[in-house]
């Protein structure tokens, strides 16, 4: 009874509001009466059909409290009626609860108004709320001496353009979350288009395993594929080729160590003189003696030399070399090695090296006799205005795709810091729990150390990294948190939001409560590349500046691929 008396006050207090006010009438919403350190309860009034029904208390808008000087800034999360009834005939009174995001200051001695995260004072109970003034609204989305880059709209008002601090967004490494069919794919295409037009020197490497970004730079990438791919099979790490080699097949104890072994002695022979093949004696004692690597210096031991030698340095080797060292191995009358074991890896290597589709293994990539051609394929240089380099790794055996990731993963964070920062990489990882899911046992623990690296040191040297994923439950929570922006799109997963809530300091329960329901390129960006949590729509691309999926849908009377039972086949074995 006592609420009802006050909730009839109160209507009649909010009509006087709205005349006697300094605020234009239809701007004063309610009055504060309750507030705790970070939140306010609200009490408003609502009538069917009335424009405060649709617009003002809509979750996830920013109202205004004033406080003569000042009026504080606060997000709404929470509106509920007062009464368990409603009445069509009368404004009906409603709770509406708050967070506090900062407070605009009106400017002293002729200043201009500035606003500011956290407030210096709470609000008296009986404070007038209100809408926004744009002017103020537009304050709390300014990156203040920062140079910002339109990336869409404000959601609450499409007249107020989104702006992210490219400088610190890619510094200090970004993630895009949110469930399939979002916009994720070309809310990732329109942030690459605008992190290339305002850094010219940066390199993008996207390591894209559904094939789709090809089509969304026609004029920025250089498109990678299975057929197009160079990279020699000197270029793995002696753990990136094992799991090339051994990935998904059962292994006998010693092929582990043989594949160490005559991948060294590989190295160390193709350090040797030039000598014609035709004169070469593989029969001769000299090459029977595997652990022989030419360099070797005297009185050192073969076994320790073996293993300490720079097998994972990027010189090359020749694959016939393996086989010859295999070979020789198993014509040893003291067998270092059971000859089952040593036949077994010689059937695995042969297998796939007559497998077309490791071709970017041991076809024309061994060709190359140094890294330096390969290196400016990958990471432009020249650059040619061609700065985005798109792996289409959907095409690749499922079996070497994470070693894949691996090597240019490294590779992207060693030439950024041989470069000594000269050369900026981004690695634009898709589908990322892929590669550092969050339990330790799954994955390849190559790429994890190879992203991680990228995500702890990379900043340093002008390495950078991208992180999309639609399960951001399933990806590894430390490199989440390396991740300074995060724009998150809608997650319906509990779990998914969980995880975000937990990643980012400042993002509390209120603010991410309704990701669940935003709409399809909407996003909530939070950190360092953004001046306060903002829900924002990403801008709209051209037809022919949406990744592959997303055009088909965009297009649906464009030309399509359609496969004959053959072409179906025969893309299936390739």
């Amino acid at each position: 009874m006592q609420l009802a008396v006050e909730a009839g006050l109160f209507n009649t207090d909010i009509m006087n509001d709205r005349r006697n006010a300094q605020q234009p009438p239809e701007r004063v919403i309610g009055r504060v009466i309750g507030c705790d350190g970070g939140r306010a309860t609200i009490l408003s009034a609502v009538s069917t059909g009335s424009w405060l029904a649709t617009d003002a208390w809509a979750i996830g808008k920013l109202i205004s409290i004033n406080l003569g000087q000042s009026r504080i800034v606060a997000l709404v999360y929470k509106v509920h009626a007062v009464e368990p009834t409603w009445n069509d005939e009368a404004e009906n009174p409603i709770r509406v609860e708050v967070e506090f995001l900062g407070e605009v200051l009106d400017g002293t001695g002729g200043g201009a108004p500035r606003f500011q995260s956290g407030i210096t004072g709470y609000p008296p109970i009986g404070a007038v709320a209100h809408r926004i003034r744009a002017a103020d609204l537009a304050l709390v989305y300014e990156l203040g001496g920062r140079k910002g880059v339109v990336i869409g709209k404000i959601t609450q008002d499409a007249s107020i353009d989104a702006t992210v601090d490219m400088e610190g967004m890619l510094s200090r490494h970004f993630a895009l979350l949110g469930t399939t069919g979002v916009g994720k794919s070309s809310a990732v295409a329109l942030l690459l288009r605008r992190a290339v037009a305002v850094r010219p020197r940066l390199r993008v490497l996207i390591l894209d395993p559904h094939n789709e970004y090809a089509s969304a730079f026609p004029d920025l990438a250089l498109t990678i594929d299975g057929e197009a791919l160079d990279l020699p099979i000197w270029m793995f790490k002696q753990e990136e080729l094992a799991d090339v080699v051994f990935r998904g097949r059962p292994t006998l104890p010693d092929e582990p160590d043989i594949l160490r072994e005559v991948v060294a002695t590989a190295r160390a022979r193709y350090r040797l003189p030039a000598v014609p093949d035709n004169a070469r004696d593989f029969a001769s004692p000299l090459l029977k003696r595997p652990l022989d690597h030419g360099g070797q210096r005297a009185g050192a031991d073969p076994a320790s030399t073996a293993q300490g030698t720079a097998s994972d340095v990027a010189t090359p080797y020749r694959v016939k070399d393996i086989f010859a060292a295999i070979d020789e191995l198993i014509g040893l009358h003291e067998l270092r090695w059971p000859r089952p074991a040593l036949r077994s890896l010689k059937v695995r290597l042969e297998s796939l090296h007559a497998d077309p589709r490791y071709q970017f293994m041991f076809g024309r990539a061994n060709m190359h006799e140094t890294v330096a051609p390969i290196l400016a394929q990958i990471f432009r240089v020249p650059l040619h205005g061609r700065p985005i380099t798109a792996f289409q790794l959907g095409g690749l055996p499922g079996e070497v795709v994470n070693a894949v990731a691996s090597v240019l993963s490294r590779l992207a964070f060693e030439i950024a810091m041989a470069s000594q920062g000269a050369m900026e990489v981004l690695v634009l990882c898709e589908e990322a729990h892929r590669y550092v899911p969050s339990d330790p046992r799954l994955g390849f623990a190559p790429t994890r150390q190879a992203i991680a690296r990228i995500a702890k040191e990379g900043r340093k040297y002008g390495c950078y990294l991208g992180v999309v994923t639609q399960r951001p439950g399933e990806l590894d929570p430390t490199i989440l948190s390396q991740c300074s922006t995060i724009f998150a799109m809608r997650l319906a997963n509990e779990r998914d939001q969980q995880i975000i809530r937990s990643a980012i300091s400042d993002a509390s329960a209120s603010t991410i409560a309704f990701l669940a329901s935003i709409g399809n390129r909407e996003a909530i960006a939070f950190g360092e590349g953004v001046a306060t949590t903002m829900r924002m729509r990403f801008a709209t691309l051209a037809p022919h500046e949406l990744p592959a999926m997303s055009s088909r849908r965009t297009v649906p009377d464009g030309p399509r691929f359609d496969p004959t039972l053959d072409d179906i086949v025969r893309r299936m074995r390739a």
